[in-house]
């Protein structure tokens, strides 16, 4: 037993070092897609910004000799890429340029939810008690973030409804890319979602050209910034820890973002957060940290709860 346990928290660690990578960088989208949406439509970005990731991963692709993946990964592949990539990216650059930063960040936050009913629905997973009590730590965290973030006046009922549609699509991508995950790598399942992403987005291939020309090499850096790193790295690791957890716990883990916008703003931008900035912030974080944690066990019964720990976490 000792000797499978260090593989398997080996394993852990390596999944809970991907899941990092992936909030950090989508926490640094918040202000790339900010920069960039001013020179940049929300569908010419969302193309441009899957084009480069689709470069980079397919360049990966090949020198890894993944290939193609089974035919059974293909309809999560398929709805992923066409929910997550394509259509969230489009309506979230265009939500954000119809509301504040807070009220986006309050809408989009209840995609963690929605991931957590529809695996528990579709995929059968669990809803723990402390999982279910996180997320609600965590989300009166965002909120309170989104309130403190808010400016006077700064929504439209246009943008809500299109920040609600992003976290549908977020929801609904996640758990159609976790049983791709049991046919197809990470890289394959990131690869393909993101090459049907912009095949969806090709439409906008005109408004690409056109705002290309014009737009200043600070935005389009910006887009191309947003394709590799918090698309084709980002994207790529959460598909990792995801094959290694379930659906819900990794979504609760998407909590930690606005407590990292909070932080790189304040780092970065020289934007000092108020009292309650910081108060939602470090609920965020507390929520996260209840929603992964682990019931306490006696000794006599530990190895039944580690074996029912790792189906859990296989999902």
């Amino acid at each position: 037993m000792t000797n499978s346990s260090h593989p398997r928290r080996s394993s852990q660690r390596l999944a809970l070092g991907a899941v990092g990578i992936s909030v950090v960088l989508w926490a640094s989208a918040f202000v790339s897609i900010r920069s960039a949406g001013a020179a940049y439509s929300p569908g010419a970005l969302a193309l441009g910004r899957l084009l480069a990731g689709t470069a980079v991963l397919g360049a990966v692709l090949v020198l890894r000799r993944e290939g193609l993946p089974p035919r059974a990964a293909w309809p999560g592949i398929a709805v992923s890429g066409l929910l997550w990539f394509g259509l969230y990216m489009v309506v979230l650059n265009w939500g954000e340029q119809q509301v504040d930063a807070g009220t986006a960040a309050m809408v989009v936050n209840i995609g963690p939810i929605l991931i957590a009913l529809l695996s528990a629905r579709f995929l059968g997973e669990r809803l723990p008690p402390r999982l279910v009590a996180g997320m609600g730590v965590s989300f009166t965290g965002a909120v309170a973030v989104g309130l403190s973030m808010s400016g006077d006046g700064g929504a439209s009922v246009l943008g809500v409804a299109l920040c609600l549609l992003a976290a549908v699509t977020y929801a609904g991508g996640v758990v159609a890319q976790k049983p791709a995950l049991h046919h197809g790598s990470a890289l394959q399942v990131t690869f393909f979602g993101c090459l049907v992403g912009a095949v969806a987005c090709l439409p906008f291939t005109g408004q690409l050209v056109s705002d290309a020309a014009e737009a200043p090499l600070k935005a389009t850096l910006n887009m191309v910034y947003l394709g590799v790193f918090p698309t084709a790295l980002a994207f790529t690791t959460w598909a990792y820890a995801l094959a290694r957890t379930t659906a819900g716990r990794m979504g609760a883990t998407t909590y930690v973002v606005p407590a990292l916008v909070v932080l790189m703003s304040w780092l970065i931008l020289d934007e000092v957060p108020g009292w309650l900035t910081l108060v939602g912030g470090a609920l965020c974080l507390t929520g996260v940290a209840v929603s992964r944690s682990r019931p306490r066990t006696t000794s006599g019964s530990g190895s039944a709860v580690a074996a029912a720990g790792v189906d859990e976490r296989v999902g």
